[in-house]
């Protein structure tokens, strides 16, 4: 194997200048605002799935937290779309990328807590001391849901990173093996194949689940908060 195992998460660019930017806005040109009186089957699925994601989304929150319908459904759309992109060959996943999950993950994090802080303080503050807590274990018990709290962000954007990263290294490993063995061991080869069909298929379910994953724990943190 000479082409280095990492070569697919560098960021690519043209002239020195990196072109992630316009990876990022690719998405969008396949979500086009329907321009017809009667919509035809793609725009018809497109609406279909995206009510039902909302439905899903938004079943258990308030007035408040259902002002964030349009801001939870660009997520899901963005994230998935973008996984499903990077795994066509020679492309590049921009949510492989911690520092791209981080910028999503940081503002959203800290926008539902401010929201709490806003609208239900008591509440809010009212998570990091669970009821019937003991005296001694009180200050314990702060800094231990003050971590707990400050971590969620960061564990949003390791759970992206990881499970697409993980899925990416995986289907590189098994293309290059059976690439090696259809010259060294023909007989072989066609297992390896379809154990590489079966993984890019499991692949494209881990795309759509962790857009879905990580949408929907953002929906928890604002649930929480609203």
């Amino acid at each position: 194997m000479n082409e280095n195992l990492f070569s697919s998460f560098i960021v690519p660019t043209i002239v020195g200048i990196p072109v992630v930017i316009l990876i990022i806005l690719t998405p969008s040109i396949f979500f086009l605002p329907p321009s017809r009186l009667v919509n035809n089957r793609l725009t018809s699925l497109q609406q279909w799935l995206i009510q039902l994601m909302l439905k899903q989304l938004m079943a258990t929150h308030s007035t408040k937290g259902r002002t964030w319908a349009l801001m939870l459904i660009s997520l899901i759309l963005f994230i998935g779309s973008t996984n499903l992109l990077g795994l066509l060959p020679h492309s590049f996943t921009p949510t492989t990328q911690l520092s791209m999950n981080l910028g999503m993950a940081i503002p959203l994090w800290a926008a539902t807590i401010i929201t709490g802080l806003r609208h239900k303080t008591k509440a809010s503050l009212a998570h990091l001391l669970p009821q019937g807590t003991p005296t001694p274990l009180i200050p314990m018990l702060i800094i231990i849901e003050t971590i707990s709290l400050l971590i969620q962000p960061m564990a949003l954007a390791v759970r992206l990173t990881a499970n697409i990263t993980a899925g990416h290294l995986l289907m590189h490993l098994v293309g290059e093996t059976t690439l090696m063995l259809t010259s060294i061991n023909p007989t072989i080869s066609p297992i390896t194949f379809i154990i590489l069909i079966l993984l890019t298929v499991l692949e494209l379910a881990v795309a759509l689940i962790q857009a879905y994953v990580f949408t929907l724990l953002v929906s928890l943190y604002l649930h929480d908060n609203t």
